[in-house]
């Protein structure tokens, strides 16, 4: 009888994503036992890193989110060990979590992108207008920290009084703020699986904007709309935008691109290179309307898998 391959599957974490994390992993873990493999749970917050060492794992399935799981500090960690993990490798995973780098190479590779600038924790804030007035950003201003995901810390704002008070209070806690144009019209979300994208669905939204909450909440009432309500023509061009920025960024596996399209043109938001696994994720719903059931989904993550990337 051959032998299982043991699989460690990492989740949960310490970032503001632990929750979601937690429900990736474990739907993720199901797929792996049903698929075969010796599942082996491990989450950072519980156990040190370095325990990993004496556990005999042979691949490594990646289902953390935001800081410390996504940024490339948990996949240098693999790397050091020499065990096959899924997902990006140390620097397009560090590349795609810093929203000001990713944006700028999106710009070097002519993928439209919002108006964009960046402000520090030493910055003052009394200069925040003459700022907005000189990048010529109008309102309404989205706000958010430069490193994290799942919308955590996005402000849309209004009028300046709101921006001025949301920034104060992310200073608090974020050292880097990205500021840039809110894009209205269609929020399209595009998933990839190794360098090839596989659909674009569009989501409809009863909230000001695609937040935390319209993501994870069943409450919200968020419309997925599979394949896009777009143009044949639009839909071949976003998949082919959104396969440029997954190069440009040198991704791997499976990763999530987030669009606006708006008058005919779209904007890049951000690429996610761990996006969720939950039953309410895009990547595994994109993928079951190709066919492709959440255990082929997982198991070819996995196939993914490797190290020196």
């Amino acid at each position: 009888m051959k032998r299982k391959r043991n699989v460690l599957i990492v989740l949960g974490g310490t970032s503001k994503e632990r929750k979601v994390s937690l429900a990736s992993g474990k739907a993720c873990f199901k797929a792996i036992e049903k698929l075969g493999y010796k599942a082996i749970k491990f989450d950072p917050a519980n156990e040190l890193l370095s325990s990993i060492k004496g556990k005999k794992i042979e691949l490594i399935f990646n289902a953390l989110h935001g800081k410390d799981g996504e940024d490339g500090h948990i996949q240098s960690y693999f790397e050091y060990l020499k065990i096959p993990y899924t997902h990006s490798g140390v620097l397009p995973s560090m590349n795609a979590m810093d929203k000001g780098i990713s944006k700028n190479i999106f710009k070097k590779n002519k993928i439209l992108t919002p108006k964009y600038f960046l402000i520090n924790n030493n910055f003052k804030i009394n200069k925040l207008q003459e700022l907005l007035k000189k990048e010529n950003l109008k309102f309404p201003v989205v706000v958010k920290p430069i490193n994290e995901g799942s919308s955590i810390g996005v402000k849309m704002c209004k009028n300046f009084k709101s921006l001025r008070k949301n920034t104060k209070a992310l200073l608090k806690s974020y050292n880097e703020l990205i500021f840039e144009n809110f894009i209205d019209g269609q929020e399209i979300q595009v998933a990839l699986m190794n360098n090839q994208a596989l659909g674009a669905i569009e989501l409809q939204t009863r909230r000001k904007f695609y937040d935390y909450k319209a993501k994870y909440m069943k409450s919200a009432k968020t419309l997925h709309i599979m394949p896009a309500n777009i143009t044949k023509d639009n839909y071949k061009k976003v998949l082919k935008i959104a396969e440029k920025a997954h190069k440009a960024l040198k991704c791997k596996g499976v990763t999530r691109c987030d669009f606006k399209l708006y008058k005919n043109k779209f904007y890049l938001l951000e690429l996610n290179t761990q996006p969720g696994m939950t039953n309410l994720s895009l990547v595994p719903e994109i993928a079951a309307y190709k066919g492709i059931s959440f255990q082929q989904l997982v198991k070819a993550i996995l196939l993914d898998a490797s190290i020196n990337k």
